[in-house]
């Protein structure tokens, strides 16, 4: 049902609609309809996407019968109060007080929309083509030596909440409570696959070996690999850094000059991985919930992780010129062009070999991908000023 009139809204004074400052007293629909007929900043702002995007997801999740108008409230009230609260990390009774309904339906039209787009979060990961990724071709650096890799994998840690007695699993190394996302990701800010779930706890390397062995796989193209860290191992679809003690520090600092042939391969592979860090940047900076614990139960945790991602790569496909994904381009130019690491290569390193997965590789193909690797540093190398 919906709120009474007199409840207060000073919950969200200091939040988004700028102007006109009175409509913050007005119900959800009133709220909507402002925001969709103003400014298109103020729908970036608000719900996260620009207005012709949003509406576009309105139409798809319609059409497919997904999500569907009630007496009450319209199919673009539902997923803005979803967005609202996955774009800003509000709680229940934040929202209430600005959309104006009961935390009943503010909790049931947000699980609707969620269950929703996991449903269709499939079509928004595109596996890798055959083509060589333009981040590649158009940069002698990389090209030709890089050019079967498809993309880069690697995970990130979202903070979870769960009961006293699972909590022991979920804290990971740092100590804290977290699900380990695994993710594949192109070079231009999207993801091909994404697996959310896993305990805080679990190895790396346990994590790929689930992505690869499960129903929903990830799948690497035939003769093409994806770049990770040492975490993961040299493996056949997987090239990984050489292994030294160096690579624990932040060696590839402005002004760097390789020293040999796998120093370069490292510092160039370091570079191209990045991506991944930017990925991950865009996607938190969109849905600052992943950010934090949110106080749903696990199931609902990990189906955020997964419709995120999904959403994030709808509104790189509809608007490649989105601002965050500009800011996070600029990003990678400018630490492309100094030569600079990831920050995330700082910290402890794991060395692991594909005894540890599950998945069998002949021993003729992991020493085929030592090969690779030696072969696309050698080439590098000779071609060095």
């Amino acid at each position: 049902m919906e709120s009474s009139d007199d409840e207060k809204d000073g919950a969200v004074d200091n939040h988004l609609l700028k102007e006109p400052s009175q409509s913050l007293a007005s119900n959800g629909t009133k709220f909507v309809d402002e925001v969709l007929n103003g400014q298109n900043e103020q729908c970036l702002e608000n719900f996260r996407m620009d207005k012709h995007v949003f509406y576009k997801l309105c139409d798809i999740l319609q059409a497919k019968g997904l999500l569907r108008h009630t007496n009450r409230i319209k199919v673009e009230e539902q997923l803005a109060i979803f967005m609202f609260i996955i774009g800003h990390n509000l709680r229940t009774r934040a929202v209430q007080e600005l959309f104006r309904y009961s935390g009943e339906t503010i909790s049931r039209h947000f699980n609707n929309v969620l269950n929703a787009i996991t449903t269709i979060s499939l079509n928004f990961f595109q596996p890798p083509g055959s083509d060589v990724p333009p981040e590649i071709a158009e940069d002698p650096r990389f090209f030709p030596y890089f050019k079967d890799c498809v993309g880069a994998v690697d995970g990130i840690h979202i903070p979870v909440m769960v009961g006293v007695d699972e909590q022991g699993p979920f804290r990971n190394r740092k100590g804290f409570l977290s699900q380990n996302v695994l993710a594949a990701c192109s070079f231009d800010l999207k993801f091909h696959y994404v697996l959310a779930g896993w305990e805080g706890s679990a190895a790396d390397m346990r994590v790929l070996n689930s992505a690869l062995t499960r129903r929903n796989k990830l799948q690497v193209p035939e003769g093409k690999y994806y770049l990770v860290d040492t975490k993961y191992g040299n493996i056949p679809g997987f090239l990984a850094p050489f292994y030294n003690d160096s690579y624990r520090q932040n060696e590839f600092s402005s002004g760097f000059l390789p020293q040999d042939a796998r120093e370069l391969f490292n510092q160039r592979h370091a570079l191209l991985r990045s991506a991944t860090d930017c990925t991950f940047r865009a996607l938190k900076a969109r849905f600052p919930i992943l950010m934090s614990a949110p106080p749903y139960p696990l199931q609902t945790q990990v189906k955020l992780v997964i419709s995120a991602c999904a959403i994030h790569n709808y509104i790189r496909r509809e608007k490649r010129d989105d601002g965050i994904f500009k800011m996070c381009e600029q990003e990678i130019i400018k630490q492309i062009e100094e030569s600079l690491a990831p920050a995330e290569m700082e910290g402890p390193v794991f060395h692991v070999d594909a005894q540890d997965l599950d998945v069998a590789f002949a021993a003729e193909q992991v020493q085929i991908a030592s090969q690779l690797r030696d072969s696309i540093a050698s080439e590098m190398w000779e071609d060095y000023p």
